[in-house]
């Protein structure tokens, strides 16, 4: 009987999933006067829905930002649960399931809730759906479920990570959040936001609300500049919060790795602060920099947690032997801005990999009796850099790969392999039960163009990355049944599955190699890399 539910389970939540996809569209450019990415029909839709008062009685953080919104959000949620409250958090993307970008108490929302709510929603939407006001898009469907949830659930606090831009965006309809956030801004989604950093400044501040205090992080001047002379129209009180003192932390570490995390923290405890003391809960005190931090904001910086982002994770499928040898880095980074900082992050982390003698997971004492030598050894095999790599065809790879390559570089890092590889995760589907096409049907015409960005970049180098890398050629598969096409310093595969299989047949043909892949430039890679891999 209970495996029956089970099977019905699954079916109503992959029914769910199917009726989400059927609001995806492929439009990348918002045109001037579209009524469908239009506030006023974000409006109709929250009328249709009956969440007007609901929004309006809603206390909301508010988060716009090229770079850190998902990492200032998730340190904000974790300060402010720390502090006894009950808090909802919406992000974006998700990395393996929808659920992820709705957390209620630091918890992505069961199967049971997001079911009830989300056909609670969309059947209503349905059901009043017009010409003049169809179904939402995507995303703006599911800023509408974040709302349903947490009004339903009574959060004291619902922080909001803006998906693209801010003025047009669907979780602007919040007309007055407590405080609103702006976090690092660089160039990304340019075919919709605009080609200079005023430009796009322009539409992150488009969140500003008359009167309401905003922070921001230290910005290049074109972009502060834009940020300051939309605040002063609005009568906002614009901060820029300063970087997290790590000693402020007692010894402990932050959360999420990367030295730009602390802008991150710093600007995540502005927000929290200010949230406190704007409604009412004074016991926290006027928090500065410079003051010890309360214990409940120490224990949200360094207790914090989101998938994707700088993230360390050994190769479970590997038997206990190899275990620690096939370790991937993963970080969705896909702006050149982010490139660098995950650069620098790889380039650091993979050093204090191999100066440890023991693996960063806990084996039992029976392993670690049985295989002393091997853990204990791992620090004197070769180690070689591998890079799994995939972006969105808007994105820029003659701006993305140099700034990867000549960060690692400065740090005596060269990648020995570049590995090109198309999605799992179609853009036509949410969810993992959405098959990929098979490999023959597979269009790889980006893939190549990747390799062959890739491939002229290091020629120009003059041979300098292949020189420097280390001598490990031998070492990695020469097995190039599963390469769909094959230079000297990269390589194109037709599936994911296929090139993971080639890292893992090369580190058990090979006992004395140890792969470092870092796999970056799409977070929906990186999501199908942690879906493989954990499973």
């Amino acid at each position: 009987m209970e495996e029956g539910n089970e099977n019905r389970k699954a079916t109503a939540y992959e029914e769910a999933l199917d009726a989400l996809s059927s609001l995806i569209t492929k439009r990348n450019r918002i045109e001037p006067g579209d009524r469908s990415y239009s506030l006023d029909l974000i409006r109709e839709y929250v009328k249709m829905l009956d969440l007007e008062e609901a929004i309006s009685k809603m206390s909301v953080i508010h988060v716009a930002g090229t770079k850190g919104k998902g990492s200032t959000c998730t340190f904000t949620e974790s300060i402010l649960r720390h502090c006894g409250f009950r808090t909802g958090l919406f992000t974006s993307p998700h990395l393996i399931d929808v659920r992820e970008r709705f957390r209620l108490d630091g918890v992505d929302i069961c199967e049971e809730k997001f079911l009830a709510y989300f056909w609670w929603c969309y059947d209503r939407l349905k059901e009043k759906a017009t010409e003049e006001a169809p179904m939402p898009t995507l995303f703006r469907f599911l800023a509408l479920l974040a709302f349903k949830i947490f009004a339903e659930e009574q959060v004291d606090v619902a922080i909001l990570e803006v998906g693209i831009g801010g003025k047009l965006d669907a979780t602007n309809v919040v007309r007055t959040p407590v405080v609103c956030g702006v976090t690092a801004l660089g160039y990304d989604h340019m075919e919709i936001l605009g080609n200079t950093l005023g430009q796009i400044a322009g539409e992150k501040a488009g969140i500003f609300k008359h009167g309401v205090p905003a922070f921001t992080v230290s910005q290049p001047e074109e972009a502060m500049r834009v940020l300051e002379e939309t605040a002063a129209k609005l009568d906002v009180s614009l901060q820029v919060a300063q970087p997290l003192d790590a000693s402020l932390l007692n010894g402990l570490k932050l959360a999420l790795e990367g030295e730009h995390q602390y802008f991150n923290a710093g600007l995540a405890i502005a927000l929290s602060s200010t949230w406190l003391q704007r409604t009412g809960h004074l016991e926290f005190g006027n928090l500065e920099q410079t003051s010890p931090l309360p214990e409940q904001f120490i224990k949200g910086l360094t207790m914090a947690s989101l998938q994707g982002r700088a993230q360390i994770v050994p190769d479970r499928f590997m038997n206990i032997e190899t275990t620690g040898e096939l370790v991937f880095y993963l970080d969705g980074a896909h702006s050149p801005e982010s490139m660098e900082v995950c650069g620098k992050w790889f380039s650091l982390a993979i050093k204090e990999d191999n100066q440890q003698p023991a693996l960063d997971f806990q084996p039992s004492s029976h392993e670690l009796a049985q295989n002393h030598q091997v853990h204990y050894g791992r620090s004197r095999k070769n180690s070689a850099q591998i890079l799994l790599f995939n972006c969105m065809s808007v994105r820029d790879p003659q701006l993305l790969f140099p700034r990867l390559m000549k960060t690692c570089a400065s740090h005596g890092v060269y990648f020995k392999k570049a590995l090109f590889v198309p999605n799992i995760s179609v853009y036509h589907k949410v969810g993992s039960h959405a098959l990929p096409p098979t490999e023959s049907q597979v269009d790889l015409s980006w893939q190549f163009t990747l390799q062959r960005v890739w491939e002229n970049l290091l020629q120009g180098d003059k041979g300098g990355e292949a020189k420097n890398a280390d001598n490990v050629a031998e070492d990695i598969s020469e097995d190039t049944e599963m390469i769909a096409r094959n230079c000297e310093n990269s390589a194109v595969f037709s599936s994911l599955p296929l090139a993971i299989k080639w890292l893992r047949d090369s580190v058990q043909k090979n006992q004395s190699v140890r792969l470092q892949v870092l796999v970056t430039g799409s977070l929906h890679l990186v999501g199908d890399v942690l879906k493989l891999v954990k499973k």
